[in-house]
């Protein structure tokens, strides 16, 4: 009886992980050819991924820009109100979506493409209900933050920005899961030119509403709001008459609500693990507001601040394209290839994160005037660079990991992950380099930075100890559940 039911699990578990299995030594061998191959799978992947992150992230980047050259006050303010908004919304609202990336990327590798568009709406109307409280908070901001001692003037300007963009929340509510729609589909171009077109024309018109109307910074405000909603409108279209989302499409009904259960087991696990890693460098805004000199060192973090987070646009672009990778080929059955992606992508991450950090040390010295023609703010910033390459690199890493976690499904454990290396780890060290050694934002900088550190560390030991033949059978096991018996298989 033993020997039967070893057989039969054995069966049962080549069934669910199909007939691309290999056995033995060529399980474990990862040829160049296969290298090599998958390289260029995730390069074409991750090319316009990263182009379409950049694109829509730059909206917020454009606006600060601009209506940094209204004066420190204008721009500490936006700054501190785009730290907010990230931090209370558009955090939340993208790792929330980022849960698509492990159902609908698993589904469409086992080609159960009636899911892929039926979750993209539940994803939708969910994110919209979210919306709601989120808006209330947002409209209440000023308040808030001269209520937790933010400088008064600041604050001012802060919620008049963040007021403004209120619409601008529930446009990135419908954003973020078409852009997974795509993503998981490898239907990158689309996004590619309309994410493009969309940044071209948000230039002139943010400054022709921050210059040319009595709006000033809350113009900029607008002017991402328009943006966005644009960019929702253009994508929706494609999805809706496109030939190339037939297979996807699906017709919106009352099935929408029975996969709100799903879609929130793994959202809620996203958005935390996103959240506690962008709060943590939010974070350092707030407190920057406490030092002596508030406006600068304010203006200057926030620099510092964009900078990385423009140039995490790269390596989130390649996680994206990792986890696409993983998520297809684990709901396919194929844990050697989902191996293989991991590999390759580690790989470019690694190039990426050498030539980035090296161009950005080279360029220290000036791109602090694309923010600030303060030569005070200008001059901190060169003194922050060095720090501010190897936030580069370490972001390079930490990056594509979580990318990996979403493809597999644990993003539980990237929560566990995030809290105990920034929170347990790197905002303590920061507020005590900044507060009692007196280090200021510099302090609060190579806090944080340990808190990064750790935090790759972490993730590599996990990746590096994943079962992939296991996480094929867990993924074919919850997609085609019911139709096979699965007792006694061990994932």
């Amino acid at each position: 009886m033993a020997k039967e039911s070893e057989r039969k699990q054995k069966s049962m578990e080549e069934s669910l992980l199909g007939k691309h299995v290999e056995q033995g030594e060529e399980q474990e061998r990862v040829t160049w050819h296969c290298f090599r191959q998958e390289l260029k799978r995730i390069c074409v992947i991750s090319g316009p991924m990263v182009a379409v992150v950049s694109s829509q992230y730059l909206l917020q980047v454009v606006s600060t820009m601009i209506i940094g050259h209204l004066g420190e006050l204008y721009l500490s303010g936006a700054a501190l109100a785009i730290s907010i908004a990230g931090v209370t919304g558009f955090s939340f609202l993208m790792g929330m979506a980022s849960g698509l990336e492990t159902i609908c990327g698993q589904a469409y590798g086992a080609h159960q493409y009636h899911k892929v568009g039926m979750q993209t709406y539940t994803a939708i109307f969910s994110m919209i209900l979210v919306c709601v409280p989120l808006s209330i908070l947002w409209i209440n901001m000023e308040k808030i933050l001269v209520f937790i001692g933010q400088d008064p003037l600041i604050s001012h300007e802060a919620g008049k920005f963040i007021m403004g963009l209120v619409p601008a929340l529930f446009a990135y509510a419908i954003l973020q899961p078409l852009v997974r729609y795509f993503q998981i589909q490898s239907l990158l171009l689309p996004m590619l030119a309309i994410s493009c077109a969309i940044l071209c024309l948000h230039i002139p018109l943010c400054w022709a509403l921050v210059f040319k109307t009595e709006l000033k910074n809350v113009g900029g405000a607008l002017a991402i709001c328009i943006s966005l909603w644009l960019d929702v409108i253009l994508l929706g279209l494609y999805m809706r008459y496109s030939s190339a989302c037939e297979k996807t499409r699906a017709p919106i009904s009352m099935e929408l609500f029975k996969g709100i259960w799903e879609f929130f087991r793994f959202a809620i696990p996203s958005a935390v693990m996103i959240c506690l890693e962008w709060w943590s460098y939010e974070l350092l805004v707030l407190l920057s507001g406490l030092l002596p000199n508030p406006q600068l060192e304010t203006s200057v973090l926030s620099v510092c601040l964009n900078t990385i987070a423009t140039l995490y646009t790269i390596p989130f672009g390649i996680g994206a394209a990792a986890s696409t990778r993983v998520s297809n080929e684990l709901g396919a059955g194929n844990p050697r290839a989902a191996r293989v992606a991991v590999l390759a992508t580690m790989s470019l991450a690694v190039m990426e994160a050498s030539v980035v950090s090296a161009t950005l040390f080279a360029c220290r010295y000036v791109f602090g005037y694309v923010f600030s023609n303060e030569k005070e703010v200008v001059d901190y910033v060169t003194l922050m660079a060095p720090l501010v390459c190897i936030s580069v690199i370490l972001d390079s890493i930490q990056g594509v990991l979580p990318g990996i976690a979403r493809g597999c499904g644990w993003q539980h454990i990237g929560v566990y992950v995030n809290m105990g290396a920034f929170y347990l780890c790197g905002i303590p060290i920061a507020a005590i380099l900044a507060f009692w050694v007196h280090l200021g934002g510099k302090g609060l900088w190579i806090g944080i930075q340990c808190g990064a550190f750790v935090q790759c560390v972490l993730l590599s030991t996990i990746t590096g100890c994943i079962n992939w033949e296991h996480q094929a059978i867990k993924a074919r096991k919850r997609l085609f559940e019911g139709q096979f018996s699965v007792n006694n298989v061990v994932v």
